[in-house]
């Protein structure tokens, strides 16, 4: 992280670098990237903004002089490649796993003070004096990732990766690795091949969500009185429903249907099945 900018909108952008090198909490890593997956991201993270799903954004590409070893396949067959760096921006980098290590850790106070500046900086809706703050940014938090896993699936992204700390605090795709779009569907696409046990397959992605979202409750609870570990549960509960709805307007609306039928969802489903067949 670079540094933050804000735009002649007032709007508020933390810049950073990926394949800059070692940071003091890289692991094990040569921290660099190599030009490949870097043109990947940087026309990704635009293309998906302007299909109309929060993302971070490329500001810059700058091809580097360094060479760089990778195992494209994981498959033993190291090469070198060309390095570069992209500068990449979003509202916020901060992920399920900011908080989850925190927990992990018993930095309890230090948990709290980082919640309390994520809410106040990005949450202006919840109100830093109320006692349920928590609650109310985990049950957005919770509604938003179902949001973003449902737009996701309505162009047929896959993200490759989708553990805790590659899962925004704000809901937005960040993280573009081993990503991919399905040609024809496949709910058993996987374009990351190191992931042999599929289980970051697109059909599974609402599935990790509620995982992920799971671990950010268990990092919460700390924090939380008995009466909000309860609510926070209930919320919890309410993803799925939260999710089908809005993958079922999103497919309504793909498809040109009018008003609301029960028997939506079967026609959805139907003509999924019958594309898998064709």
């Amino acid at each position: 992280l670079i540094g933050v900018y804000t735009n002649r909108h007032g709007e508020r952008w933390e810049l950073q670098l990926k394949g800059s090198g070692r940071t003091p909490y890289s692991r094990n890593g040569d921290g660099r990237a190599v030009l490949r997956s870097s043109v990947r991201e940087f026309l990704c993270s635009e293309a998906m903004h302007y299909l109309g799903i929060p993302t971070s954004r490329a500001a810059s590409l700058v091809v580097s002089d360094d060479d760089v070893w990778r195992d494209q396949f994981y498959n033993g067959n190291i090469k070198k490649e060309r390095g570069a760096i992209v500068l990449r921006l979003a509202k916020s980098w901060f992920r399920i796993g900011s908080l989850e290590i925190l927990a992990h850790s018993g930095e309890l106070d230090l948990q709290r003070r980082l919640l309390d500046f994520i809410i106040q900086e990005h949450f202006p809706s919840i109100a830093m004096n109320d006692s349920d703050r928590y609650l109310e940014f985990f049950s957005t938090v919770v509604s938003e990732t179902a949001d973003l896993i449902a737009l996701w699936m309505s162009v047929g992204f896959a993200h490759g990766v989708c553990n805790t700390d590659n899962f925004s605090l704000l809901s937005i795709t960040i993280d573009y690795g081993p990503f991919g779009f399905m040609d024809s569907y496949d709910p058993n696409f996987v374009p990351n091949t190191s992931d042999d046990e599929r289980r970051y397959k697109i059909g599974n992605q609402a599935n990790v969500g509620l995982f992920n979202l799971s671990k950010l409750l268990q990092a919460l609870n700390p924090l939380l009185d008995p009466r909000q570990k309860q609510l926070a549960s209930q919320i919890l509960e309410g993803y799925g429903e939260h999710y089908y709805s809005r993958f079922t307007e999103l497919f309504r609306t793909k498809l040109g249907l009018l008003g609301e039928n029960k028997n939506d969802n079967y026609l959805i489903a139907f003509l999924l099945k019958v594309s898998l067949l064709c």
